[in-house]
């Protein structure tokens, strides 16, 4: 059956492909053949069956249409000062032709002449005036930007234009919700926008433009005058086999001064109202995150952040709620506010192989996790922007996160030397509380400051205890002999952090400036554990006797001073900078007050190159200094796992490392291509590296600071390009590292690659069925001491959406897996579908969708990964076979 349905899929997508098109090309210039560059073509069909073709021409004047053969056009040539010019023609066979435009030399006193052109291109932002390319049968903006040239929203909701994300969207210049585009484009409906801005180099702070280096690029939604106030949403609620159920309710309005936003969710289907890229979302926005020492490695691997971005699960059911709201009290102030909360029950179960790369005695352990978790959490933030005058801005924001984890697992584990099963048990409770405030002024034409300052406060409180009829970790903790093991772990890790930074941006004159910046990062933090058996006479087994147990203090200071000095010449723009560091920490611990100091210095140096013809080259360099956190530095033992105890270094001192990249990237808008390719380089000189030293599946783990240099490369690029009627895409990337392991006493240099390639083929027709066709492999290879082990993951996928007889939308999805080991000889294939049939009259509320879900009932998903010393072949069992039937209600 499956078989027949790659040649059913095969064959639909070369029907549909097929599409005749001729090409109209030519250039445009002024009476004196002049080039007239961003000049504004549109071919106007005078069939609905037909697409608007629109054209915008480069800096030599030159355009290329896409027409449809065997229609009429008027074709419209506007140019802003230039007479509008006005031609018809019959798309029969490819065409040459150039226009040229004359000047507009009406200069009447007291008359006005308004036009609003298809396209304005203003240095760094694009403005589209929908009208002209719109119908107004579109219901939402998602369908309205569909059909902006440059522009493309996928699956998700995400925006690009001509390759570049979209990460802002404002409507009216004030953000929407927290700024996320599929808030907005899967809601807003279409028939209040006006124009459509698409900002690069966006800045939040206006008077910071061209002063800060920013890659973001935002989406400005300018309202019509007669539609500055609306309410929106919908309500869905389905129902399902085996007790299967979602509701879901969006409600939405805006106006000028009061936009109010929520989203409720509750479903067992698996479906996540709220990921992981949300959060980041709501805790800044990935660049922002990026931007602070260690905050996103430290947000990665959070107990809160590791539970959002957990996918795989065998049964989960959630509540879900998100109020947002935003209130201008007056032109110059507006105070916001969201809250969010959240409870989950998640069902989990994987098997692994895991096969342990002991030079002496290589060995494979078989290893089954089953387990339930709930988890809640609620999150706020209220916000104060303040902005006078252009010259002026002020915020201030609080935040605050409550998280409260637990949960229930069982590991039975079988190896050469141990065979148990452990029941471990989970409950952690978090709380975050963070003020932030930012202050910009311009203090005279050629110098502007800033100060941001931000203080939080986290304590974090994760107990454990684990279960078992066997005894565990032999040698490595004090147990006494007992009919029931039973393990009990606290902990305590409190931190306060003062973070302040004030920034002069001086401009020396339009080709230089220079930077000066004065910061101070504090970090005040405790950490207390106790690991202790808890007997069956109900003594205690304290394990502090053997050295286990903490209560330590840490204190750290960063203060550092910057001067960056930036200037252009021709396309070039170059931006050397230098940072120096004076780090102070204390630790105390076990009786023992420890002071230090460290004078560190960290250059940086960016270079970017702008060329003519819309490419973009980019090279950084960054030398780096990471200070380690506090539970590194305990110098008693710590129970971390069933089968491993972790002791940390109080003499560690920072790691360093250097960081090089370059990016080249090209977007064309006459011939619908993007392009871009990336290199990165990482280099380590001094690192934390464990330590560790194994007996059987037992670890345990130390750190050293490690100075023998270690390299990692990274080869990425994408392409994408328009012909006709299908888009080509191509991403593809190659990843290479050469590391150290440290095993029982043995220093051993290993390798790894990993080359991934994906290629698809997506029709984008008006009408009829658009299909999506594409192909990954990804190869990894893993090269130790004791051998070589390869692997090769492959992945086909198709995705359709098809509206017919215009109240029906079928959608579908297939994704066919192949895992292969060669070396484990492991061969195994797994395959995913879903199919959605969706009806809604036009004019109507009412939507009623059927929608099936794992179609084949896919019971696992087969995953590889590898550390220093551990590989590991996984089965990750997923939600069944899931029906539903939805009834949706929109406003």
């Amino acid at each position: 059956m499956r078989k027949h349905l790659y040649k059913i899929i095969l064959l639909l997508f070369i029907n549909y492909t097929y599409s005749q098109e001729i090409t109209y090309k030519g250039f445009v210039q002024d009476s004196v053949q002049s080039p007239l560059p961003n000049a504004n073509i549109l071919a106007f069909p005078d069939s609905d069956d037909a697409e608007t073709a629109f054209a915008i021409t480069n800096e030599k004047g030159a355009y290329i249409l896409r027409l449809q053969k065997g229609y009429t056009y008027q074709i419209n040539i506007s140019y802003i000062g230039y007479k509008k010019l006005v031609v018809n023609t019959t798309a029969t066979e490819k065409t040459t032709k150039n226009f040229v435009l004359q000047e507009d030399v009406n200069t009447l006193d007291g008359v006005e002449i308004t036009y609003k052109i298809p396209i304005e291109v203003k240095e760094d932002t694009t403005v589209y005036d929908t009208d002209a390319f719109t119908n107004g049968k579109e219901r939402k903006l998602r369908e309205t930007l569909k059909k902006l040239p440059g522009l493309d929203v996928d699956r998700e909701g995400n925006v690009t234009s001509n390759g570049k994300k979209i990460t802002n969207v404002l409507v009216d210049n004030k953000p929407f919700f927290t700024g996320n585009t599929k808030m907005a484009v899967n809601n807003i409906p279409a028939n209040v926008v006006d124009q459509i801005e698409v900002i690069d180099n966006y800045s939040e702070i206006a008077m910071l433009k061209g002063l800060q280096d920013t890659d973001k690029m935002a989406l400005n939604i300018k309202l019509k005058k007669d539609k500055k106030r609306f309410l929106f949403g919908d309500l869905d609620v389905a129902a399902g086999y085996k007790d299967r159920y979602a509701v879901h309710p969006n409600v939405f309005y805006y106006s000028p001064k009061t936009n109010i936003n929520f989203i409720g969710d509750i479903n067992n289907t698996g479906e996540k109202a709220f990921t992981f890229s949300d959060y980041m979302e709501f805790e800044g926005g990935f660049s922002k995150i990026l931007a602070g020492s260690g905050s996103m490695s430290s947000l990665f691997q959070s107990d809160f952040s590791q539970f959002l971005n957990n996918n795989n699960f065998k049964e989960r059911s959630q509540k879900f709620g998100a109020l947002n709201v935003r209130q201008a009290i007056n032109s110059t102030t507006d105070i916001s506010g969201y809250v969010i909360a959240s409870k989950t029950d998640t069902d989990t179960e994987n098997q692994t192989e895991n096969i342990y790369q002991n030079n002496n005695d290589p060995f494979t352990e078989n290893r089954t996790t089953t387990g339930n978790a709930n988890n809640f959490f609620t999150i706020g933030k209220i916000t104060l922007d303040y902005d006078p005058t252009y010259k002026e801005d002020f915020a201030f924001n609080t935040f605050v996160k409550l998280t409260n984890n637990n949960g229930l697992n069982t590991i039975n584990t079988n190896s050469p030397t141990n065979t148990n099963s452990i029941h471990t048990a989970n409950d952690i409770d978090a709380l975050t509380l963070k003020q932030n405030v930012t202050y910009s002024r311009k203090l005279t034409d050629n110098h502007t400051g800033t100060l941001e300052a931000t203080h939080s406060y986290t304590i974090d409180k994760p107990n454990t205890n684990w279960q078992t009829d066997k005894g565990i970790l032999q040698g490595l903790i004090p147990l006494q002999a007992d009919d029931v093991y039973n393990i009990q772990q606290t902990k305590e890790v409190k931190t306060h952090s003062v973070n302040a930074i004030v920034k002069d941006y001086w401009v020396l004159n339009n080709y230089n400036h220079l930077y000066f910046s004065l910061g101070v990062n504090s970090t005040f933090n405790s950490f207390v554990n106790e690991d202790v058996q808890l007997l069956s006479s109900g003594e205690i087994n304290n394990f502090n006797t053997a050295n286990f147990g903490n209560n330590l203090q840490h204190n750290f200071i960063d203060t550092y001073v910057g001067l960056e000095y930036k200037f252009r010449t021709g396309i070039f723009t170059f931006k050397p900078a230098v940072y120096q560091h004076y780090f102070n920490w204390s630790l105390h611990q076990l009786q023992t007050k420890t002071t230090n100091t460290k004078t560190v210095l960290t250059p940086e140096f960016t270079t970017e190159i702008k060329f003519k013809n819309g490419a973009k080259a980019t090279f950084k360099y960054k030398a780096n200094a990471r200070f380690p956190s506090v539970n590194n530095l305990a110098s008693n033992f710590i129970l971390r796992n069933f089968n491993s105890v972790f002791r940390g270094n109080a003499n560690l001192e920072n790691e360093f490392f250097h960081t090089t990249s370059f990016n080249y990237s090209k977007r064309s808008l006459l011939r619908g291509l993007f392009y871009n390719l990336n290199v990165r380089y990482n280099k380590k000189t001094e690192q934390l590296k464990g330590e560790t030293q194994l007996q059987g599946i037992n670890q345990f783990n130390s750190l050293i600071l490690f100075t023998q240099p270690e390299d990692s490369w990274v080869f990425s690029g994408n392409f994408n390009k328009r012909i006709k009627k299908i888009r080509a895409k191509y991403r593809g990337s190659y990843n290479y590292s050469n590391f150290y392991q440290l095993v029982n006493a043995e220093t051993q240099k290993n390798t790894s690659g990993r080359f991934s390639n994906t290629v698809s083929l997506e029709t984008v027709f008006k009408k009829g069925p658009n299909l999506e066709v594409g192909y990954t492999q990804t190869d990894s290879d893993y090269n130790t001491s004791v051998g070589k082990n390869k692997y090769r993951s492959t992945n086909f996928f198709t995705y359709l959406d098809y509206v017919f007889l215009e109240n029906f939308t079928l959608k579908a999805e297939y994704n066919f897996d192949n895992y292969v080991n060669k070396d484990r000889n492991i061969d195994n294939s797994f395959d995913n579908a879903m199919v959605s049939l969706f009806y809604q009259q036009e004019d109507s509320p009412w939507g009623f969708e059927i929608k099936a879900t794992n179609l084949f009932d896919t019971q696992f998903k087969q995953d590889n990964s590898f550390s220093t010393f551990l590989i590991s072949d996984s089965k990750t069992f997923i939600l069944p076979r899931i029906v539903l039937f939805k009834i949706s209600y929109k406003l």
